[in-house]
């Protein structure tokens, strides 16, 4: 390696670390964040350039990474540091005391030329300071220190404790996510001297287990990942192995459709190093069992790639994804269709046996499963949400005993044998078995659809039931939960009241659902005899929560592709909407109206007059008399109020905005000459409280939509 006296020399970085198989579901994690923070280390200490690219790579047995125009050594620089004031730095003779001394081999100078050192400042202000040329880090020093660091912070969820023989014979106590073999670290075509987990490196790796068994050799940085793919059977890019997968998936799948969710493609990338797509398929009669289940036990227990024909109908055949590539699969496939078949057939009993006991049979038995040790077990939420259920049901003019019998049965799916086995399956197996019990088709529905939405962007209910049944079991965990202590603080939220709080917000909001909220806080709050629930499930606390979670649902919301700003939603919101069906139309009318000339004037007006009713102690009358008006603009003011009121009303009742906020405009004269020509707080008390009252009156017709000071 060079001195950093010498020019520093730019070559490609690699460190690989092999190991036993790592965690298939953390892999990808874990790769990221070895290359982020080897990179982030290296970058700190001036190593790497302008120029540098950095590739992460992660197989089920390697961690690496691989930065191009790396320095062999960062270029020296000056420092300037501040010592301390000359006044401690020297005695009375003018020689070094020892604080001097001190903070100089502190810093690593000691043997520094006092009278090199800088005076600066003057008076009580005059200090000392040291100036000198420091030495760039050297690769092989922060490589060393980069790896341990990097390796010591990589979000491991369980670590292994295992041995290691060291050169002296003597054995080393390690820790890491699996035990480690070996280390390659090469600076071009220069090996690092560094070690880490008790291993020196080196610049050798394994090959593939069967494909390529045994050692293969790194000569170069640079020919890391084609060495592998050429020598050693391996695809060392998690992405690249990624991609190759789902392109190989939809090139078997034909003219049928390959069920490739996220998170099973990124654990099956991360248990192959050489993958190869073969189909193998399963008997016909399996089909009579629903395709969830199915889909559920393949993707699950055995990490297979389900098909179904375009209009979604599940296939009998099903793609692997093998470790293995060879030209005689047929041990390879056969093998796969023994293993599945008991899977399949554990599904097929499942269904058949749960089928025997309706639904309602089970009911009584939700008694003996716990929900919460203070709000009781699964049967006492059954009866709030059914109350709840009602109580909504009679609000919307809906079916109160469809909607009754939806929440009587919509958990009893849980003591079944199938969501036992498979608890994603709950609700979707409800249905299933609601159906089979001759169930309405609404509540049968409903089983599946009162989960709905279960993330941001999931479908909503499409039936009326459904729906009623969403809003009643989220009301209810939320104000349970809440009512036990249990509301979400920082990022922890184990019961996910932020979601279900989002999902009653888009419940009501994009079913255009004239309900009130806090109605609906209070009729959920009702069902709970609980006395902490009473005290602490504040309505006006819970409506706050789901409100900031409205604040976030409408801020991904647009008109015309344009979002909608924070001034505009915070205008609509401050207003405390009990209903929130039509804050989108609340939003798109404010936005129209803000286009307008007038609309930054009377915003500002509408601000203005905010602040003199904020400041006013006094009591205001409820309405102002015309009889006391006595300068014209203040009687201008009145009468355009006036005018206006019976069209404003009516705007509002048929929900109108924009029309509302455009007839707005018809004030905005008469009020900047009110402004212009009016004292309001006039000495004569009687006069003052009138053209408060007008005031008033104004702001109340002008807030109608939205609080338009937010605007200004």
């Amino acid at each position: 390696m060079s001195t950093s006296n010498s020019k520093p020399q730019l070559a490609t970085l690699l460190i690989e670390v092999f190991t036993e198989e790592l965690p298939p579901k953390s892999l990808r994690r874990l790769g990221d964040a070895f290359s982020e923070g080897m990179f982030a280390a290296l970058k700190a200490a001036g190593l790497i350039s302008e120029t540098s690219n950095v590739t992460c790579f992660a197989t089920p047995r390697r961690l690496a990474v691989q930065i191009t125009d790396v320095l062999d050594h960062a270029p020296d620089y000056p420092v300037r540091e501040k010592l301390l004031p000359t006044s401690i730095a020297f005695d009375t003779d003018g020689k070094a005391t020892a604080p001097l001394l001190k903070k100089l081999g502190s810093l690593g100078y000691g043997d520094v030329d006092l009278a090199t050192l800088e005076k600066a400042g003057e008076g009580k202000n005059e200090a000392l300071y040291l100036n000198v040329v420091a030495k760039g880090a050297a690769l092989e020093q922060t490589a060393q220190s980069a790896l341990e660091q990097t390796l010591s912070k990589l979000p491991i969820a369980k670590m292994m404790h295992y041995q290691v023989l060291q050169k002296n014979g003597q054995l080393a106590e390690v820790q890491f996510a699996r035990p480690a073999h070996r280390i390659v670290a090469l600076h071009g075509n220069n090996l690092l001297d560094i070690s880490a987990l008790g291993i020196n490196a080196g610049n050798q790796t394994e090959g593939h287990r069967f494909l390529a068994p045994g050692l293969a050799t790194i000569a170069n940085a640079d020919q890391y990942e084609s060495d592998l793919e050429t020598k050693a059977k391996i695809v060392p890019n998690f992405i690249k192995r990624r991609t190759q997968i789902a392109t190989a998936l939809l090139n078997a799948a034909g003219d049928d459709l390959v069920l490739m969710p996220d998170s099973l493609l990124d654990e099956v990338t991360a248990l192959v190093e050489w993958p190869t797509i073969y189909e193998c398929h399963f008997d016909q009669e399996f089909l009579e069992v629903p395709q969830e289940c199915l889909i559920l036990t393949m993707q699950t227990n055995q990490k297979y790639f389900a098909l179904t024909d375009k209009q979604g109908k599940l296939r009998n055949r099903f793609l692997i994804v093998s470790n293995i590539e060879t030209n005689k699969p047929d041990a390879i496939i056969s093998g796969n269709e023994r293993v599945v078949r008991p899977r399949l057939s554990d599904a097929r009993f499942f269904f058949q046996q749960d089928q025997k006991r309706p639904l309602a049979s089970r009911v009584a038995d939700l008694g003996k499963v716990i929900y919460h040790n203070q709000l009781g077990n699964q049967l006492d939420r059954t009866k709030r949400v059914e109350g709840i259920a009602a109580g909504i049901a009679k609000k919307l003019g809906a079916d109160e005993k469809l909607a009754i019998r939806a929440a009587e049965i919509a958990k009893t799916d849980l003591l079944t044998d199938m969501v036992g086995e498979f608890p994603e399956l709950q609700g979707i197996m409800g249905r299933y078995y609601a159906n089979h019990d001759g169930e309405n088709a609404d509540v049968a529905a409903a089983c599946s659809e009162h989960y709905m939405p279960r993330f941001a962007g999931d479908d909503l209910p499409k039936t009326q039931t459904g729906m009623i049944l969403a809003i009643a079991d989220k009301l209810e965990t939320l104000v349970g939960i809440w009512g036990v202590g249990l509301a979400p603080t920082g990022d922890k939220d184990p019961y996910a009241l932020r979601r279900h709080a989002l999902g009653i917000c888009r419940l009501l909001a994009e079913n255009n659902l004239s309900l009130s909220l806090p109605e609906l806080i209070e009729l959920a709050r009702a069902q709970f005899p609980q006395k902490d629930v009473q005290d602490k499930a504040k309505t006006a606390d819970i409506y706050a929560f789901i409100i900031d979670r409205l604040r976030a649902y409408l801020r991904d919301q647009s008109v015309a592709g344009k979002p909608f700003t924070s001034a505009e939603i915070d205008a609509v919101l401050s207003q405390e909407p009990a209903q929130i069906n039509d804050l989108i139309d609340r939003l798109t009318a404010l936005r129209e109206f803000n286009a307008l000339p007038e609309a930054a004037q009377l915003a500002a007006a509408n601000k203005r007059i905010s602040n003199i009713l904020k400041k006013t102690t006094t009591s205001i009358p409820a309405a102002c008399s015309n009889k006391l008006l006595q300068i014209p603009a203040e009687t201008a003011l009145y009468q355009a109020l006036e005018s206006i009121t019976p069209s404003l009303d009516t705007a509002y009742e048929k929900r109108q905005f924009v029309e509302l906020l455009r007839a707005l405009v018809a004030l905005s004269v008469p009020i900047d000459q009110f402004f212009a020509n009016v004292m309001v707080m006039d000495p004569n008390t009687e006069l003052r409280d009138n053209r408060l009252a007008l005031l008033q009156q104004l702001h109340q017709k002008m807030n109608l939509v939205a609080d338009l000071g937010k605007l200004a």
